[in-house]
């Protein structure tokens, strides 16, 4: 039962470091995007973008091999960490190689060149401390990480504003990722050599790294396209339409990805019970799957209908240089409601042994997304981008939901029920926020049109009181 226990508060520490980390890093993204201007704003998350794509060539699926393996054999943990560690070393190398290969060949301007070379600094210490933190994961501790990403965010915000506002300019911005980064590196190797008292040092054994690398290919090829699917699109926008358009398209997509952390932290939860009952208890199963798509689906759509309601609104928050950003938001926003339902269908696959299908439809997925992309961006610029993101993730959970019915059999019915009802208090939700938005206070409507939401939900008979109940007691639930 301490397992049990465990599970619980890493799950606790991994939900609120989430919720604190995304607050401290949209704050600081709202910051910046005020202070440089869509162009400059461009400049500097394309370099991100850039080096995020190539960072997947250190990491090749390691990171979840680690975590997986020292679980099962603790004592192992060294070996497998060293073993890792002489992998990656190299191919930190070809990663920073490729970078300077890739902006050269593209043709940017200095500016984007140096931020690209500074942003190399993250790209490779980030990923020795997902190396460091996967071998913590592996011994069931999420605290030390959870805490150290909540750090990270708060150096980029106090060093990166700070170096904004004392006229040090963008590459000084990018300078203080670099320090929070190193920051965090350090963190992560102390708290691994000294904390966990495991030996971190560079180990080769040939046959070793075989299986490693066998073990880990098709992690490898998930994350390969998935960085290329979520990271690529920026890399087309500055290629075909400028940089401008980056940094109004950056705009909508942080603000999704900014409430990615509600499905983030709900499936962390979901995956091991799932695991569980795909082993224990089929019919489960199949209700826990089905209640975890109707949960999701009456958080997000009032969210999709509500930010699509105030998009004008919310990208004054950015000031009005971002005005071009209201209708990227529109589009990009509605691909919120296949993006939170992907989530429990990727942990249903990954949990009951159908990770490789779930990894054939992400390459489905990339390759769409990249046709689209090179379709709609020269003619609709950061909206064509936009409606990529919405196509590409209504394909992903088209596919996902077909491999999803043969594992859970036969599902659907209840959930259809539960997205219409949410659809029809959504709409009325929006109703009010659209045309209340001119007559009164505009964090009154929204509250109101929340209360609207959820009473009508309720008289429309999508949850009961008894849900209400359930989910009290759970956070009132005493260990065993």
């Amino acid at each position: 039962m301490n397992k049990v226990v465990n599970i619980a508060k890493n799950t606790s520490y991994l939900t609120l470091a989430l919720i604190l980390q995304k607050i401290i890093s949209f704050t600081y993204f709202t910051l910046l995007a005020r202070y440089i201007g869509p162009a400059f704003l461009g400049k500097y998350y394309l370099a991100i973008s850039l080096t995020t794509i190539f960072a997947i060539f250190i990491d090749l699926g390691f990171a979840n091999v680690l975590t997986r393996e020292v679980a099962k054999k603790h004592e192992d943990a060294s070996r497998w960490l060293g073993n890792i560690l002489s992998i990656k070393i190299p191919l930190s190398f070809l990663a920073l190689i490729l970078v300077v290969i890739s902006v050269n060949v593209l043709g940017y301007d200095e500016m984007t060149k140096n931020l690209a070379y500074i942003s190399c600094i993250p790209m490779v210490l980030d990923s020795f401390t997902s190396t460091f933190f996967a071998t913590s994961r592996g011994r069931h501790n999420l605290k030390y990480e959870s805490l150290s990403s909540i750090i990270f965010q708060l150096i980029v915000l106090t060093a990166g504003y700070s170096a904004l506002l004392l006229g040090h300019g963008l590459v000084w911005a990018m300078v203080a990722l670099a320090l929070a980064s190193t920051f965090n590196f350090v963190y992560s190797f102390l708290i691994v050599s000294y904390k966990l008292k495991i030996k971190i040092r560079p180990i080769f054994e040939k046959s070793f790294i075989k299986e490693v690398f066998i073990i880990s290919w098709p992690f490898a090829v998930f994350a390969i396209f998935q960085r290329l699917y979520t990271y690529l699109d920026s890399v087309f926008l500055s290629v075909l339409a400028g940089d401008e358009q980056v940094g109004l398209y950056q705009v909508a997509f942080k603000i999704i990805f900014a409430l990615q952390f509600l499905p983030l932290a709900f499936t962390a939860s979901l995956y091991p019970a799932l695991s569980s009952y795909w082993k224990h208890n089929r019919e489960q199963l199949a209700i826990t799957f089905e209640r975890a798509m109707n949960y999701l689906i009456i958080i997000s759509l009032p969210i999709v209908f509500g930010i699509f309601a105030l998009s004008d609104k919310i990208i004054l928050i950015f000031e009005s240089d971002y005005a071009a950003a209201a209708w990227p938001l529109k589009v990009s926003i509605i691909s919120l409601f296949f993006i939170f339902l992907n989530f429990p269908i990727g942990s249903l696959l990954n949990a009951c042994d159908a990770q490789k299908r779930n990894t054939r439809n992400m390459i489905v997925v990339t390759v769409a997304s990249i046709v689209l992309n090179l379709l709609l961006i020269p003619a609709y610029k950061a909206v064509g981008a936009s409606i990529t993101v919405l196509l590409s993730s209504a394909l992903m959970f088209v596919l996902g939901l077909f491999e999803a019915k043969k594992i859970v059999g036969h599902f659907g019915k209840s959930t259809r029920v539960i997205f219409f009802k949410s659809l029809a208090a959504s709409l009325l939700m929006a109703a009010l926020i659209f045309f209340g938005q001119s007559y009164a206070n505009i964090f009154l409507v929204v509250v109101m049109g929340g209360l609207i939401y959820f009473a009508a939900l309720f008289l429309f008979n999508g949850f009961k009181k008894e849900d209400i109940l359930s989910i009290a007691a759970s956070f009132r639930r005493k260990k065993i």
